[in-house]
């Protein structure tokens, strides 16, 4: 099976995680990509494959070098964004693609007047969507990427490569990925997750990330009778999210700026729930932004009432650059593998997080290479057939030059 086959194999499967479920993994549908592909490895013939009651996929491909070496680990995991359907996706390859308009479907266009990075892949074998679902390539590209490289390493013998652990998770999507991953039983010295997006990308730099859930309780009553007794929760909801910067939202910033992102709201008179998510690079800003949100929602209880408006802040990750400057020749291995395998490495901040950002702060430090996807959580989501091969040879390049690491 080569690794087109194996990618859009897994694209068949919906694997969208719930935030609002409490249960792990939060959908149960993952677990039955998770059982496919946990058989998938024992046929591969893959060491000690292990499933938890969870959906944790771990897995071994033994050492063949006499001598000493680091056990180093890759990471995926499967879920897909709850942003946009994953249920009967409909991927196809667009063959040698000419820089032109792609057209999904009837009156569904990806266009590289409104997606500039399709530019970057002229001549290159694209595999996309029917424009009805995403795709999936976050995070099963980096999942088919680590499989065809253990398997290439296993039919390449003479490629040396000490002892190298996969592992596979459900939930990063809703930030919950890492919480129930075992890293004792992983037993790595360092890892990456293949969670990347374009070719090059190599991130150690993440959003500090958390979670913001804001209640607001109205008063339902008549509305010929309601004055001076209605509180419309819908109106106060719409003057909560009016309170927050307008120039601090995600489609007003980039770079290193954080932002306050509004992901759903429902909403009736009685009362209203509003989701946010909050994100700064900058642990002193990140502080600022947690504090000020809850601030909004006091102010708002001085206008309208004690009680009136709950929020309620939880911290999901950390940027994991504090634990990885310590440990560069986690980075130079990966800078490397790159160059040694002709991939311009492309060095930047995630506006976002991964799995390994969690995981960098509980022992292991795990920066994030690209899987090769672009265009993430939305039915306009592709992936270079080339940029995947690229992303398994570097991982097989990183197998070998680990070989030789001397710590």
């Amino acid at each position: 099976m080569d690794i087109v086959e194996r990618f859009i194999g897994y694209t068949k499967f919906d694997t969208q995680s719930n935030e609002d479920s409490e249960a792990v993994p939060s959908t149960q549908k993952q677990l039955v990509f998770a059982e496919y592909l946990k058989k998938e490895l024992e046929r591969e013939g893959l060491d000690d494959v292990e499933m938890d009651d969870k959906g944790y996929i771990y897995a071994t491909l033994r050492s063949n070098i006499r001598h000493a070496a680091p056990t180093i680990g890759f990471i995926s995991h499967y879920d897909t964004s709850p942003d946009c359907s994953g249920a009967d996706i409909k991927a196809r390859i667009v063959s040698g693609y000419d820089g032109g308009d792609i057209v999904l479907s009837e009156g569904i266009v990806s266009s590289p007047r409104k997606f500039p990075e399709l530019l970057q892949h002229v001549g290159e074998d694209l595999i996309v969507t029917d424009g009805h679902t995403l795709l999936g390539a976050d995070d099963k590209a980096g999942i088919a990427e680590i499989v065809q490289a253990m398997v290439y390493l296993k039919e390449h013998r003479e490629i040396p490569h000490g002892t190298i652990r996969i592992a596979f998770n459900p939930d990063e999507e809703i930030g919950m990925g890492a919480h129930h991953f075992d890293v004792e039983r992983f037993g790595c010295q360092w890892a990456y997750t293949m969670d990347g997006g374009d070719l090059g990308e190599l991130e150690f730099e993440n959003f500090n990330a958390a979670s913001a859930k804001v209640t607001i309780h109205g008063v339902s009553v008549h509305p010929g009778y309601a004055k001076g007794k209605m509180v419309n929760a819908n109106m106060l909801a719409a003057e909560f999210a009016s309170m927050l910067p307008a120039d601090e939202r995600p489609e007003t910033t980039e770079g290193y700026q954080g932002f306050y992102h509004l992901l759903s709201i429902q909403s009736a008179i009685e009362q209203a729930r509003m989701s946010y998510i909050i994100r700064d690079h900058d642990s002193s800003r990140f502080d600022d932004r947690k504090r000020f949100i809850q601030h909004v929602g006091e102010l708002m209880n001085q206008r309208y009432g004690e009680g009136t408006v709950e929020v309620s802040v939880s911290d999901q990750y950390y940027n994991m650059k504090q634990q990885i400057d310590p440990q560069m020749h986690v980075i130079d291995i990966v800078l490397r593998a790159m160059q040694e395998t002709g991939v311009s490495p492309k060095v930047r901040p995630i506006r976002g997080g991964t799995d390994g950002a969690q995981l960098s702060f509980r022992g292991l430090p795990c920066p994030n290479i690209f899987a090769g996807g672009v265009n993430f959580h939305g039915p306009y989501e592709f992936v270079s057939i080339q940029s995947m091969q690229k992303a398994m040879q570097v991982i097989v390049k990183i197998c070998e030059l680990t070989a030789e690491f001397n710590s």
